[in-house]
């Protein structure tokens, strides 16, 4: 029993933490050059955002390695297995790249160091392993993240109100997830843009409260644990990825409870109350307050007339509703809830401490 504990805290404690780093120090932050990339003469940016997103699969299998104190060659030729795990895997990269790396880091590690080949051996087993595993098994992680896309798809055609809660909830679990929150939302196009395949207000209505309800996990994240982690984990939860807690969240689930609820009364007042709806660029959708990528897409959708921007007149009452929807009531919601929870002794200090 101790022998299983260990090896859980192994790849669902450590593991999961780094592959969260390694997912934020490519793809995140990458991210958030692009968003920069929209200041005007600084299109540079995106240059560089664009380079750092490509290098998410090889950043989330090296930090995986990295933190199974893998040998320098195994670490190097992770990344060429997160490479290939990534891009089979479609939305279900993240996911992918998690199983498939642990999985041949731990052949590499068997190899490492025992021959006298050990530059060849080392990284030919390493890659073999994982990229064999890439070719046959990522496609079908892709394929089972895709039946969460058609849910998310069937559910932005319910009554708003129950489609706010649908698609709020689930896209927000989807962002803390290991799994891509930002591919589900562009795979299914939602946004009302007319450069957008298939738009229509539907469309736009759900991409607001998938808005939302990732506002909803990262704000939320960010504040029920600032006890633990400061105004250090506003920033990389808030900003960066409510991924972080992952960890935390396999050891104490309850910890989720607080931001998904959150979600689930955030993301029918975006679309029933406040009228909010997503013009911008689909990926938007999904991002969240990841680079205040969420609510700057929005915004951007109702500015930009090439968007072809038809949905209700953009007044004080969009605006301040985007405030209390991506920001004020995340992080009040959160805390009323977290604060139950801990009155019922669900929840305590130190649950959601970050390493």
């Amino acid at each position: 029993m101790e022998r299983v504990k260990k090896l859980l805290h192994r790849y669902f404690i450590q593991a999961m933490g780094a592959m969260a780093l390694g997912l934020f120090a490519s793809l995140l932050i990458g991210t958030i050059f692009t968003a920069l990339g929209m200041i005007p003469h600084c299109e540079f940016f995106t240059v560089i955002g664009k380079f750092a997103q490509a290098m998410a699969g090889p950043a989330m299998a090296a930090a995986i390695a990295y933190s199974l104190k893998a040998d320098p060659l195994v670490v190097f030729s992770a990344a060429a297995v997160g490479n290939a795990a990534n891009s089979l895997g479609g939305a279900g990269g993240p996911l992918a790249v998690f199983f498939i790396a642990i999985i041949a880091v731990e052949c590499g590690m068997l190899v490492s160091k025992k021959t006298k080949v050990d530059i060849l051996v080392t990284p030919f087993v390493t890659v073999l392993v994982g990229g064999a595993l890439s070719m046959w098994v990522a496609p079908y992680i892709g394929t089972l993240v895709g039946y969460v896309s058609e849910f998310i798809g069937w559910a932005a055609w319910q009554a708003p109100f129950v489609m706010g809660i649908i698609v709020s909830v689930v896209v927000g679990i989807c962002l803390t997830l290991p799994i891509s929150s930002a591919a589900i939302c562009a795979g299914l196009v939602l946004t009302g843009s007319h450069a957008a395949v298939g738009s229509s207000e539907g469309l736009a209505i759900a991409g607001a409260a998938a808005v939302a309800g990732c506002c909803a996990q990262m704000v939320g994240f960010a504040t029920i644990s600032f006890r633990e982690n400061g105004w250090g984990g506003v920033v990389s939860q808030g900003i960066g990825t409510s991924m972080l807690q992952m960890p935390n969240i396999l050891r104490r689930p309850q910890i989720w409870i607080a931001p998904t609820l959150a979600s689930a009364i955030t993301g029918p007042l975006a679309v029933c109350v406040f009228d909010l709806q997503m013009y911008g660029a689909a990926i938007n959708s999904g991002m969240g307050t990841c680079g205040l990528l969420g609510p700057i897409g929005m915004v951007l959708g109702w500015l930009d007339p090439v968007n072809g921007y038809h949905g209700p007149a953009i007044g004080a009452l969009q605006w301040v509703g985007l405030a209390l929807v991506c920001f004020v009531l995340p992080a009040l919601l959160s805390f009323v809830f977290n604060e139950i929870l801990r009155m019922l002794g669900w929840v305590k200090t130190g649950d959601m401490k970050l390493d």
